[in-house]
């Protein structure tokens, strides 16, 4: 074993826990075999000797099946042994439908010696037994557990306090429980309801625990078989002495209200642990599977993922000693990730100085308590954060339901006392954003720069504050608020919508910042960070409170292009956002600049533009590669609009009540691919409506057209070919006409435009704009590396010269078909518009 786990693995296997020998990693065996391999060994104790995974063990068929086909996932054994004969549990770890596999596996139990199965597919848990009464074999499904091992079945349920184990596995079986109550559960189904459910389950547990002497039996168990009823009074009445315990958290009005047999499930699958024992990440890991899912969004609340979270706070590095708030703590990320880097640094002091574990626990304590502060409006949400910080190690005194933006004289006396204006060290926010969830009236406005109207004064280039407005949205006040809490010297990491960094419009944010603060850097977060629950594209802001800052300085600046997960939140490997930090403590040893992490001068900031993409080096570092061939010239495009080698204009919008009147297409950008336009008949004009954009678009063959608003569509291009002459284009367009082709062949340009440098280009400069991205103007400073090599430039001329011409005249053919001496449009645009106002 000692031997395989030097070598290096085979691509598509890992290394069985229990065999030491490599298998194939199939989503079976890595979210199932695996996971309850490793919980066998380290929640019920049994030795790995007496656990057999590969090769698997094989039960028969049927009673005269001698070849003992079926193969069983995992087997535990009375001994190390392993005889056939000696098993005591079978469990399946098949990923199938919960009957198919329960099926299967009384299957297994009536053919085998094993009186317990288990089914497990990684994200739900079943328990059987296995019993003979009258010669005949039955089964009994409400078993609440497995025994550990030297256990019998029948003490399941029988611990005494001491008898409970830490456990690095909870989340697994957190996982089993929500998508038990998800299936089962009669009367609560909505993710919030089973999050507060959880909570006061939670707290029960802790309580039972914390208050039962070590020799004595827990109060949260569940027997074997006990009826659920007794069960839940037993527990319901333990929660009402944890009420008077947790009083910041729980009220008078707090029920645990799962049926009775949900409710023994849950703590059936718990009773074993001891959650005060356990580490403090794993409970909290496990806890966040009921909370992350309970987060809809609806007030503009979102999950921090813990990588973004993280790294922010590694780059702030707080101290033991500084004042931390959230005023937007939601479930209370950047507060208990902040508790844990404050536990590290404190047991890192408490090593180097030799204190005893006691005096370590409770500074972490008194620093939590002391030093840690959140705010959250929503009365959920703020339970949650209070929750968790009882699970971390308390703090959870400094936890505040209230409303962040009201004038601080309209809080409660307690959340007066405890947070005041300009008095922190570290503030780490993601304050809710949205359009739809704007804050109005000039009680609350009027306390906020930002609350006002403001006008740019453009011979002063600069914005001035006027009258307050009627509404603002949410995000754009919290940027006042947040900077009124931290004191001179502070330091703040925001997360901010991309729009508020780079919206010609909202230019006065930023020149609001920056006469409040100094940038200490930014981090552009890739487009899926918050999805699939918003499609906001966001940045990471980091800034130093000051009344007084530098008119010049440097700052950092990064561009992460993953984050962990795909659109859809499915995980994936790649991800950038951790490694950041990193990055950033290497920054003076590199002498290129990466993505990842560069510096720039703040006066090196174009038009009050904050987005790192914007100026990624990675950009200027592949460009200067064509220049160093003595092959290309690097000209942007506004460099060749001004020696009028080409124009650019933009097409227009027609009014979709205009769509479906005739048999001109009017081309929108869904409408190119593959450097070709494909009209769609549905949205065909009227002549009359043609007629009255053909001069303004004097559309011609060899035109480009480029999309330049949109989404995923953005830098997609076409040509205008001698097929596509009448036609109408979008406004989302820019039309490129060359007017000089004996210098730049629209050929060779069109070929460019598709380089992975320019399109790279074009997804810097283009900016989010709610949910679509917009080039704008920007598209004039995309740089073309042009090749002056003719053996180059003839090669593209020709061969997508001869591309473009054979799509026209596959084109043309299709248009104007002749069958039975009339002619056909057989792609069918003209025909299906004849059919009616489609």
């Amino acid at each position: 074993m000692q031997e395989l786990e030097t070598k290096e693995l085979k691509e598509g296997y890992i290394l069985d826990y229990i065999s030491g020998t490599e298998v194939k990693g199939t989503p079976e065996e890595v979210q199932a075999v695996q996971v309850y391999s490793k919980i066998l060994v380290e929640d019920y104790n049994y030795p790995k000797e007496n656990i057999q995974t590969h090769p698997q063990f094989r039960v028969k068929g049927s009673p005269s099946d001698t070849s003992f086909k079926f193969p069983v996932d995992i087997v535990v054994f009375k001994t190390s042994e392993k005889k056939r004969g000696d098993e005591i549990i079978v469990i399946e770890c098949k990923k199938k439908t919960r009957e198919d596999g329960i099926e299967q596996l009384k299957d297994y139990l009536k053919f085998c010696e094993a009186e317990l199965g288990v089914w497990f597919n990684g994200e739900s848990t079943h328990y059987i037994r296995k019993y003979i009464k009258n010669g005949r074999i039955h089964f009994d499904e409400n078993l609440t557990n497995i025994p550990i091992f030297g256990q019998r079945v029948e003490d399941i349920g029988l611990f005494k306090r001491k008898d409970l184990k830490a456990t690095h596995n909870l989340k697994s079986k957190f996982i089993s429980i929500r998508n038990y109550l998800s299936g089962n559960t009669v009367g609560t189904t909505r993710d919030e309801e089973f999050a507060r459910q959880i909570i006061n389950i939670i707290l029960c547990k802790l309580y039972d625990e914390k208050y039962t002497k070590l020799d004595n039996i827990v109060q949260f168990r569940a027997g074997l078989n006990e009826d659920p009823k007794e069960v839940a009074q037993r527990i319901k009445e333990r929660f009402q002495e944890a009420k008077t315990v947790y009083k910041d958290i729980l009220d008078e009005k707090d029920t645990i209200e799962l049926d009775s047999k949900s409710l023994k499930y849950v703590v059936g699958e718990l009773q074993n642990y001891s959650l005060m024992s356990a580490q403090r990440d794993v409970v909290g890991d496990a806890f966040e599977v009921f909370i992350h899912r309970a987060l809809k969004g609806g007030q503009g609340q979102y999950f921090t993922p813990k990588n973004v979270v993280r790294t922010a706070i590694e780059i702030i590095n707080p101290e033991i000693d500084d004042k931390i708030i959230d005023p937007a703590c939601g479930s209370g990320g950047f507060l208990i990730e902040s508790l844990k880097f404050l536990h590290h640094k404190i047991e890192k002091k408490g090593s180097e100085f030799n204190w005893p574990e006691n005096e370590i626990e409770a500074e972490k304590i008194a620093k939590a308590n002391i030093n840690l502060r959140g705010i959250e409006k929503d009365t959920f949400l703020s339970k949650v954060v209070k929750a968790y910080m009882v699970i971390m190690g308390d703090g959870k005194s400094g936890i505040f339901c209230e409303d962040s933006l009201e004038p601080t004289k309209n809080w409660h006396t307690k959340t007066q006392s405890n947070v005041q204006l300009g008095t922190f060290d570290i503030l780490l926010a993601n304050p809710p954003f949205g359009a739809k969830i704007p804050v109005k009236g000039d009680y609350k406005l009027s306390q906020y720069p930002l609350g006002h109207k403001w006008k740019l004064n453009k011979k002063e280039k600069k914005w001035e504050m006027g009258k307050i407005k009627d509404k603002e949205a949410p995000q754009v006040l919290f940027i006042d608020r947040c900077l009124d809490l931290v004191k001179e010297g502070g330091k703040l990491a925001l997360v901010l919508p991309d729009g508020i960094l780079s919206n010609p419009t909202d230019g006065y944010i930023v020149q609001h910042i920056m006469s409040k603060a100094e940038i200490l850097g930014m981090i552009d977060l890739p487009m899926s960070t918050f999805l699939p629950y918003t499609p906001t594209k966001t940045h990471l802001l980091f800034l130093k409170r000051t009344d007084n800052p530098k008119e010049d300085y440097q700052l950092f600046m990064s561009y992460a292009k993953t984050c962990g997960h795909d659109k859809r939140g499915r995980e994936i490997y790649e991800d950038e956002i951790q490694l950041i930090p990193e990055y950033l403590k290497s920054i003076d040893k590199e002498t290129k600049d990466n993505h990842l992490a560069w510096k720039m001068r703040l006066s090196e900031i174009k038009n009050n533009i904050l987005l790192p993409k914007y100026y990624n080096p990675d950009i200027e570092n592949e460009l200067k590669e064509y220049e160093d061939t003595g092959k290309f010239i690097i000209k942007t495009i506004g460099q060749l609009q001004k020696e009028k080698i080409l124009k650019i204009s933009r097409g227009n919008e027609v009014g979709s009540h205009n769509y479906g009147t005739g048999e001109v297409p009017f081309v929108r950008t869904s409408e190119v691919a593959n450097w070709e336009i494909i009209a769609d008949c549905t949205h065909c004009l009227s002549e009359e409506v043609y007629n009255e954009y053909k001069e303004k678009q004097k559309i011609e063959e060899q035109d480009i057209l480029v999309v330049n608003d949109g989404t995923y569509l953005m830098g997609r291009t076409a040509m205008v070919t001698k097929a596509d002459l009448k036609i109408v284009i979008q406004s989302h367009f820019r039309r490129i006409k060359i007017i000089k082709k004996d210098i730049l062949s629209p050929y060779l340009l069109l070929a460019l435009l598709g380089l992975e440098i320019v399109q790279k280009q074009i997804e810097s400069k283009s900016f989010r704009q709610g949910t679509i991205s917009t080039l704008g103007n920007r598209i004039l400073e995309v740089k073309i590396p042009i090749p002056i090599d003719e053996e180059i430039k003839s090669d593209i001329v020709e061969n997508v010269k001869e591309i473009m011409t054979q799509k026209e005249n596959a084109k043309l053919f299709a248009q104007e078909y002749n069958l039975l001496g009339k002619t056909e449009n057989l792609m069918g645009i003209i025909n299906k518009a004849k059919l009616g106002n489609l």
